[in-house]
């Protein structure tokens, strides 16, 4: 009875901040300012910046100057694609000494990222409910965008022979995810699981920003 609690509160929770990011009309530049550490932010699939806009006005508050990747727009593309469009925009800004904070296959793009040709650029990187093995219901979907996480996908395969960075990134997930019942530990990694649920809301959890913090010293 937990997990279905948890359940539906991950799904209101989605579905009010897809809503609420349907109808923003938030300038992205407006959230660039500040003197704390360079955050880019990378969303999950069909998923735009603004379903992380209360996370990217609080880290903003604090003094960060938030970065968002326009083109990324819904995230459908292939992992490799999305991380070659964030390494663009990191040269492209000359943006330097960066924490990525990503949600679910921000995460996978975040890291490929971490192991290419931008990787100078990127101090470290805030995972939050990211399938660095996969999910194993991604077998299941038809559709080619979602079937990517399967765990025998090349992307997945390619991504976790690469260890080297693994200790850089903190991991952070929720005891129960409904979309990603492997969990999303990552060898190597700073592991941080949280007793509770959901795959969307605990991108609203004060542990996220306390993970940020300690990444931002």
């Amino acid at each position: 009875m937990k997990a279905l609690g948890w359940w539906i509160a991950d799904y209101v929770y989605a579905g009010y901040w897809q809503l609420r990011a349907s109808l923003g009309r938030s300038d992205a530049a407006s959230f660039s300012s500040g003197d704390a550490a360079h955050i880019v932010v990378l969303p999950g699939v069909y998923e735009t910046w603004r379903f992380m806009q209360p996370l990217i006005t609080a880290l903003h508050a604090r003094g960060h100057p938030v970065h968002v990747v326009d083109v990324l727009r819904r995230n459908q593309r292939p992992v490799a694609e999305m991380a070659e469009q964030v390494a663009d925009f990191l040269q492209a800004n000359d943006l330097r000494d960066v924490i990525l904070v990503a949600h679910s296959k921000g995460g996978l793009a975040g890291k490929l990222v971490m192991t290419g040709p931008a990787a100078g650029r990127v101090r470290s990187m805030l995972a939050i409910a990211t399938p660095f093995g996969g999910s194993r219901y991604a077998r299941r979907i038809p559709l080619r965008t979602l079937r990517a996480f399967s765990p025998e996908d090349p992307s997945i395969v390619g991504l976790a022979r690469q260890l080297e960075v693994n200790a850089r990134i903190v991991s952070i997930y929720a005891d129960f995810d409904p979309h990603i019942p492997e969990g999303s530990e990552l060898a190597g990694a700073k592991n941080v699981r949280l007793d509770t649920g959901g795959h969307f809301r605990i991108l609203a959890h004060p542990r996220v920003l306390a993970e940020l913090a300690v990444l931002a010293e």
